[in-house]
């Protein structure tokens, strides 16, 4: 437990500064507005690692070995199961809204960085749930053939990465606060027998990914909330029933 525990200690700081590298090496002058929406194939390398380690935990004996040797590590150790992990995905979300709200302004506005987000989790649930029905994984609890990849371990760096967007240019330290709430929501899909580390290691890959797919592709999504004499009203919600997460899309006309 104390190796899992170092590792991951290790992994966060190694994250911190690939983070800042790449903050400082793509930062452009503040003028250029539109730079934060523009593709970046750099902003491609930490989630297509991620991924791709994810994608050769299936079929890699070494890497399935892996898995099993760290169930096997942490069924030993019996570490109570609890059930934060089903909120902390959301806790770097709700910070950004919060810090907002205390006067520590983001990148966009109340509106805009809804829409962002909600497109964010839209696309790791497009990406999270058709995989797991095609793969058919099976948990370590034996509890469904759904574990590849974590649907709760993408939603939850989906949001870190959206805080880390959000905040990185004026609060670069600030823009990090919420990749602690997903390696806890990690760590804990494995230490509650619910995904193997390939399972959860694919997740952040995916949730990364589907912010950075949410930024670029915002000027074109925002086009389709810009009549605001329609009267439309569009809201999108995460939810958590019967042991299944999604995302909910409800509109008024």
């Amino acid at each position: 437990m104390k190796r899992i525990i170092l590792l991951t200690m290790l992994c966060f700081f190694q994250w911190s500064e690939a983070q800042k590298s790449v903050f400082q090496e793509d930062k452009k002058p503040v003028a250029d507005s539109l730079s934060v929406y523009q593709f970046g194939y750099k902003k491609l390398i930490i989630p297509s690692v991620l991924i791709g380690y994810g994608i050769l935990s299936l079929t890699s004996d070494d890497l399935k070995q892996l898995n099993k040797s760290t169930q096997y590590e942490i069924s030993e150790h019996k570490p109570d199961h609890i059930k934060l992990d089903n909120y902390s995905q959301f806790v770097p979300a709700v910070l950004v809204y919060g810090l907002n709200f205390s006067g520590i302004k983001g990148k966009h506005s109340l509106k805009d960085r809804s829409i962002i987000l909600g497109t964010s989790l839209l696309i790791s649930s497009a990406v999270v749930l058709p995989i797991k029905h095609l793969v058919k994984e099976e948990r370590p609890d034996g509890s469904n053939n759904l574990s590849f990849p974590s649907g709760h371990t993408a939603f939850a760096f989906a949001t870190a990465q959206f805080m880390f967007r959000e905040y990185q240019e004026d609060h670069f330290w600030l823009s990090l606060a919420g990749y602690p709430f997903a390696l806890f929501t990690s760590i804990y899909r494995t230490l509650n027998d619910k995904h193997w580390v390939g399972d959860v290691v694919a997740g952040a890959g995916i949730g990364i990914l589907s912010t950075e797919a949410a930024y670029w592709l915002f000027p074109k999504v925002s086009k389709i909330f810009s009549k605001n004499e329609s009267g439309n009203t569009v809201l999108v919600y995460p939810y958590y029933q019967s042991k299944t997460l999604g995302v909910g899309l409800s509109l008024n006309f």
